[in-house]
Order: C-alpha cells, then sequence, then structure tokens
C-alpha cells in the first residue's frame, strides 16, 4: 500500500465524507473513492459502510485504522526529525537569562519550541555582575542580555523588550521614602560594583559620572546577584536595576524607586559569532513574531 493512500484511508477514516476528505488532501471525490476501492480490493474486505446519507467505517476498517494510525504517526515523526537534524534545527540550546528575565520571554521561547518541536532549551543562569562570562566561554550557545553590547566577536538581535530603570536601596536609606530619584543622585552614594563586567554595561545601570561630572563612588564588589542584594539589603550600597527586579524580589529590606531621567534598558538575544548555528537563528526569529 503506498503512503498516498494510507493517508487518503486515514483521512477519510477521520472525516467520513469523501468531499471533505479530499478537500483537506487536496485532491478529487473520484481520486478519494478510487482509492479506497483499491484497497478493500487489497484486503479482500469492506472499509466503510456507505450509504446515500452517511459514510462509516466498517469493523475491518476500524482494525486497519488502529493499526495504521499509530505507524503512520511514527514515520512521519521520523522524516520530521530527519528534516530538522538537516535543517540544524534539532539538539539542545543553552539559553542563559539572569534571574527572572527567562520569564520575560516566556512566549518567545513557547513559539521557537513550538515551531522547532525536535529542539530542546536548557537553561542557565547569568550574574549581572559578569554578563559575558558564560557567552565567551561557551558555556552559553545564546545569552538574553541588557543592551548595548558592543564586543566585536558578538551578534546582537534586539527585542521590543524594554525596562525602566530603578534605583534599588536598603529600606532605611533616606531615599527609600522618595516618589522618584535622579541621575545626579547617584553622586551621593555608593553602587555595587561588578566582578568581569564591560564598563559600558555597567554604566547601563550604575553610571560613573553624574549627568553635571561628580563622581560615583563604587561600593563592596559582588560575584553574584544574591551578594547585591545582601549589599544593598544592609545599606552598604545600592544598585541601578531594571524594574523586573522589584518584581521579584521584593524584599522586605529593600525598596525600589524609579530613576526619572534613566533612559529605558532595551534587551535582545547575543550569541559568538564564530559560533552561530541554525538553531539560534531560530530562537532569535521567534522574538519579533511574538
Amino acid at each position: 500500500m503506498e503512503m498516498r493512500d494510507i493517508e487518503i484511508f486515514l483521512t477519510l477514516a477521520e472525516e467520513l465524507h469523501f468531499s471533505r476528505a479530499a478537500e483537506r488532501l487536496g485532491v478529487s471525490p473520484a481520486r478519494v473513492s478510487q482509492s479506497i476501492k483499491k484497497q478493500e480490493r487489497r484486503v479482500g474486505g469492506t472499509l466503510f459502510d456507505r450509504t446515500t446519507r452517511a459514510v462509516s467505517l466498517s469493523p475491518l476498517g476500524e482494525q486497519l485504522y488502529r493499526e495504521l494510525k499509530s505507524g503512520y504517526r511514527q514515520i512521519m515523526e521520523g522524516f520530521t526529525t530527519a528534516r530538522a537534524t538537516a535543517d540544524g534545527t534539532a539538539g539542545t540550546l543553552t539559553l542563559g537569562t539572569l534571574g527572572p528575565h527567562s520569564m520575560r520571554i516566556r512566549k518567545t521561547l513557547d513559539l521557537f519550541l513550538e515551531r522547532h518541536p525536535n529542539a530542546r532549551i536548557q537553561h542557565r543562569e547569568i550574574q549581572p555582575s559578569s554578563p559575558l562570562d558564560l557567552l565567551l566561554s561557551g558555556d552559553v550557545d545564546v545569552a538574553y542580555l541588557w543592551l548595548p553590547i558592543r564586543e566585536p566577536d558578538l551578534t546582537v538581535r534586539p527585542t521590543t523588550h524594554t525596562s525602566e530603570v530603578l534605583l534599588m536601596v536598603g529600606a532605611d536609606h533616606p531615599f527609600a521614602a522618595r516618589e522618584s530619584v535622579c541621575l545626579e543622585d547617584f553622586g551621593d552614594c555608593a553602587v555595587v560594583e561588578g566582578q568581569s563586567i564591560p564598563a559600558y554595561l555597567e554604566e547601563v545601570f550604575n553610571p560613573w559620572h553624574t549627568p553635571s561630572g561628580r563622581p560615583v563612588r563604587r561600593g563592596p564588589k559582588v560575584t553574584t546577584w544574591q551578594e547585591a542584594l545582601s549589599a544593598v539589603s544592609s545599606g552598604q550600597a545600592v544598585a541601578g536595576v531594571p524594574a523586573e527586579a522589584a518584581e521579584f524580589y521584593p524584599w522586605p529590606s529593600l525598596a525600589y524607586v524609579p530613576v526619572r531621567d534613566a533612559p529605558r534598558c532595551g534587551w535582545g538575544f547575543v550569541w559568538r559569532t564564530s559560533s552561530e548555528t541554525p538553531l539560534i537563528r531560530a530562537l532569535a526569529d521567534a522574538a519579533p513574531a511574538v
């Protein structure tokens, strides 16, 4: 039995209507009828009971449907897997994100996996104090990071997601009761210092100088996000953060104050240009669709 005949039989068994089955398959009703008659001659029995008003599976047809359906599905899944392997969209993609930001791109990830069912995503956490380390070392294939990224060996695909910048302070800090602060106020504070972060990336949230030119002091050096939270909540320093931090880390010992003159922060997918794969491009291509 040819694959096309199997498709015709299974489709008619589901539709139980010759015209609908033909329309679904893109053939004529006569082609469906001819195929079913040929299959009935081959098996030596009636597969469908036909009347002027209805079409139904015969007991023999029901048996054949059960046995062919699972096998047909396995065959088609095999072809799908082979195509995905051939075009490079099968396999595991290691994605690095900062804390809650995997939630911000949930719809993008869902669409990517829907489009490429043979792909898998493995998550790794990126520390804000060293945002590029896992990417440059090859421990993650692609990272979702705040922008801009100016490294010459990295490719950036911006997304439409942006974040408001907040100043994270201890609950007892003088700024905690304010409705907002400005960038000039950073000159009155000590901010946490990153571990291995380019100066231009650190400046997005924690400027080096105020608009009037005053230097912004650096406080304790932190290596993890948890250390930053602890340093700020204990009053050792403050930290500029994306608005998501207030949503996901509402510690009673912390306060989040809008920085009214800070530009919104953009985000994007970033990967090593030399290691670009069809799987990485497929993930990045899902973002504009969402």
